[in-house]
């Protein structure tokens, strides 16, 4: 009877990897960004969307590094410059966590600014 022996350990170079779409990472900055929104202020509209730009590296300690860029419509009156810091340690902090990337960047935009004032009903003059 013939022994079979294990096949030889490969190098961690040579092995195979994980690799996570651009989009999936984009849906997690999205995600991350909405939480933190809703942390902030919780009745507030918590509409944003990413785009994401991903660099890879030669190394495959990690999955590489995410550009993230973040678009957000913030109620108004309000500390934007604060919720956008908060949204960006938020974005920063998720993705680290669920794609293992490292994040250098994230950048917030501002698309719209949402007052109480303009879903009013009766649509009369503001004083």
């Amino acid at each position: 009877m013939a022994t079979v022996s294990p096949p030889a350990a490969v190098p961690a170079g040579e092995r195979g990897a994980t690799s996570i779409a651009d989009r999936v990472v984009a849906k997690i900055a999205a995600q991350a960004a909405r939480e933190a929104l809703r942390r902030e202020s919780p009745h507030a509209r918590t509409d944003a969307h990413a785009t994401v730009t991903v660099h890879r590296r030669e190394e495959r300690q990690n999955f590489g590094e995410a550009r993230v860029r973040i678009a957000v419509e913030l109620g108004y009156p309000s500390d934007i410059g604060a919720q956008s810091r908060v949204v960006r340690s938020h974005v920063t902090e998720r993705v680290q966590e669920l794609a293992n990337m490292a994040v250098p960047e994230v950048a917030v935009e501002v698309e719209r600014l949402h007052s109480p004032q303009l879903d009013r009903t009766d649509r009369g003059r503001v004083r």
